[in-house]
């Protein structure tokens, strides 16, 4: 699925750069070697991001 259609960044590849230490969505634009454009993707990014910090939190209870 893309989440940014401006640059043709999959969600995968939005993972992947929070896997890699991303925590907003410029550094996810900076890991894609892109640059937000429309901004549209930029609540998905968010949206993925809190999804991943969710899921830290429970593993570290």
């Amino acid at each position: 699925m893309y989440v940014c259609n401006c640059n043709g960044i999959r969600e995968r590849e939005v993972r992947a750069a929070i896997a890699a230490g991303a925590s907003r969505p410029a550094e996810i634009f900076k890991a894609c070697d892109s640059a937000a454009q429309c901004a549209r993707c930029v609540c998905d990014m968010r949206r993925l991001l809190s999804e991943e910090r969710e899921v830290l939190r429970y593993a570290a209870e």
